[in-house]
């Protein structure tokens, strides 16, 4: 993948690829080419990843990477363009309303990985902006996608948020590549853990305390 003539896709690709993000200053309608071109771009990612957790029951998703990478791409441009955007804030980032499932999870956050990063910057520009409750929403609907990040997360149910295999797998990977403390020592989250680290435990994540109860 050489040349880029899609500002979407042209942040996109170079956020996954090199951690850096390319502000285009315009904020316009997305041409549905664009759209396109970041779903297949997205797929092809997907099934990288895929090859980590190895389940063909996972499909893309691309109606919701597509949305995902919408959001990302419209925060970074709104961290530094506010000028007559606050009524539209609504329409630049939209809900979600589709279903979230495994698939739905794993598709959105090719993109939404990256959010935590942009909330903070907000944070740190203005801590009553309103676009960082927006986002905050969306990440605590895609939990996922923000461990590591400070988000109250008191009302989900872990044991049937964690109840797919191969999910549960992921979440607690991410976990402990994030020693994302918080979350794991959450008691029905750190039984998990412990349970996978077995006699290892030290060798994993010598820190982590065992919880032994609520």
């Amino acid at each position: 993948m050489t040349e880029l003539k899609s500002p979407f896709l042209d942040t996109i690709f170079r956020l996954r690829t090199d951690g850096h993000i390319t502000i285009f200053a315009a904020i316009q309608d997305i041409p549905k080419k664009e759209e396109q071109d970041v779903a297949s771009y997205l797929e092809s990612e997907f099934e990288k990843e895929r090859l980590e957790f190895v389940s063909d029951q996972i499909k893309y998703d691309a109606e919701t990477a597509v949305w995902a990478a919408k959001v990302l791409y419209r925060s970074a441009q709104l961290y530094l363009i506010r000028k007559d955007t606050d009524k539209n804030l609504d329409k630049l980032i939209p809900v979600f309303k589709g279903k979230i499932d495994v698939s739905a999870i794993l598709s959105a956050d090719l993109s939404l990985r990256f959010l935590p990063q942009i909330i903070s910057a907000l944070q740190g520009a203005d801590a009553e902006d309103p676009l960082i409750k927006m986002l905050e929403n969306i990440l605590t609907q895609f939990d996922y996608s923000a461990i590591g990040f400070e988000l109250d997360l008191d009302k989900i149910n872990w044991e049937q948020e964690l109840k797919d295999r191969t999910y549960r797998k992921l979440y607690l990977e991410r976990i402990v590549e994030k020693k994302a403390y918080k979350l794991a020592e959450i008691p029905y989250i750190n039984q998990l853990l412990i349970g996978e680290f077995g006699m290892y435990k030290d060798i994993f994540w010598r820190e982590l305390k065992t919880i032994t109860k609520e």
